[in-house]
């Protein structure tokens, strides 16, 4: 049993350094400027290169989800790898705004969703006793991609330009995807026998896609996760501008607010899975709704400085790193393991759409406040949506 625990520590390790890479996405902020300086873009259409990458991405896992189950994690995370670096690659040589949305959003959108399906589905079936702490530990390496990145990003951003950084953080994380999916590989049938009895989903109740899309669950499961990642999305996509604009930071200053988000959403995703798993999903999806209308309703209301606007930031990255962890978690244990990649990719829609929906919402009000005073009601709907929300029957 011992070979076969370091065989899936190894497999987490892979995964890892997957989720490393294409979490780079969360440092998007650190572009906006550059890219608006070199050539004269509006905010707006270079901001919403985020949400077209987030958007195409979480499209993506539909098909990437599906694939793996055929194929394997290995094949599939490599044509991801390869898709994110060249995406990357040309942005390196875009010279409008139509082929930054093409090259960025769509291209390195669409390796990204090959890549993230993969490592939490394969990951999840090595250790089916602690869904929760290994989902954390996945999804939050993910959410550490930025933090890990910051530093590499900005020296090459202040020595090379934006277009070249392209270039150099695609081949490296081209490289260093193609490593970790070496990694990757699925367990074989034996080692589940001693989780049968526990966990029964494993053998008894695992739903298909068109199984999972007719329950009524899935419907308010899927929205939850939608309002659950709206207001973190929205901070993340935004998180530099926030502290220029509302807590009169200096934009130096500001841009170490990249950092505070990755630790956060990071430790978040660990710390929150592994708290599913002793308190119970449900009880900490509540929780981390109460937390973020809290902190959204705080910067709509409190005047924003240098402290308070970090701490109100950070609890938001928290809250949504949680909600990442802990929805994989639910849709396994709702709907089974079997399937796990292609169910969860069509619930990681909601994820997809909250990206759009959100700069929509910004962009009509005109107002960052008004636009987190929405977000916190949307917040308050959710609590009410995971307290009517109970486990699946089959129609």
């Amino acid at each position: 049993m011992k070979s076969k625990n370091n065989a899936g520590w190894l497999v987490v390790f892979g995964a890892i350094l997957i989720q490393i890479c294409i979490g780079a996405v969360y440092s998007w902020s650190l572009f906006n400027e550059p890219l608006m300086e070199k050539f004269g873009w509006s905010e707006n259409d270079v901001v919403f290169t985020f949400s077209i990458v987030i958007f195409i991405f979480a499209f993506t896992t539909i098909f990437s989800g599906r694939l793996q189950d055929k194929i394997g994690p290995k094949k599939v995370s490599l044509i991801g790898g390869i898709v994110y670096g060249i995406g990357l690659i040309l942005t390196s040589t875009a010279t409008s705004i139509a082929q930054l949305h093409i090259y960025y959003g769509v291209v390195a959108g669409i390796g990204i969703g090959f890549c993230y399906v993969c490592p939490l589905s394969t990951c999840v079936k090595w250790f089916p006793d602690k869904k929760g702490l290994i989902t954390g530990i996945t999804v939050g390496a993910f959410g550490l991609g930025s933090f890990v990145f910051k530093s590499v990003i900005q020296t090459l951003l202040s020595l090379k330009g934006v277009s070249q950084t392209f270039l150099y953080v695609g081949i490296i994380y081209l490289l260093l995807i193609v490593i970790g999916a070496q990694f990757l590989k699925l367990p074989i049938k034996d080692d589940f026998s001693k989780f049968k009895e526990e966990n029964t989903t494993l053998e008894e109740n695992n739903y298909t896609l068109s199984e999972m899309i007719k329950t009524k669950t899935f419907i308010t499961l899927w929205i939850m996760f939608l309002l659950g990642t709206m207001s973190g999305l929205l901070v993340i996509g935004l998180a530099k501008d926030i502290g220029v604009q509302l807590a009169g930071l200096a934009p130096s200053v500001a841009a170490n607010v990249v950092a505070i988000i990755a630790l956060f959403n990071a430790s978040g995703r660990i710390i929150w899975g592994a708290l599913s798993d002793k308190l119970g999903r449900i009880k900490v999806v509540v929780i981390l709704f109460v937390i973020t209308s809290a902190s959204m309703f705080y910067m709509s209301f409190i005047t924003l400085h240098f402290l308070n606007f970090f701490i109100a930031v950070a609890s938001i990255a928290f809250c949504f790193g949680g909600f990442l962890a802990v929805f994989p978690t639910i849709t396994g244990d709702f709907y089974g393991m079997k399937n796990l990649g292609a169910n969860y990719g069509i619930v990681y829609q909601a994820y997809g759409i909250s990206a759009i929906i959100g700069p929509i919402i910004a962009a009509n009000t005109g107002s960052l406040i008004t636009t987190f005073i929405i977000a916190g009601i949307f917040s308050v709907v959710g609590i009410i949506l995971t307290l009517t929300i109970r486990v699946p029957k089959r129609i």
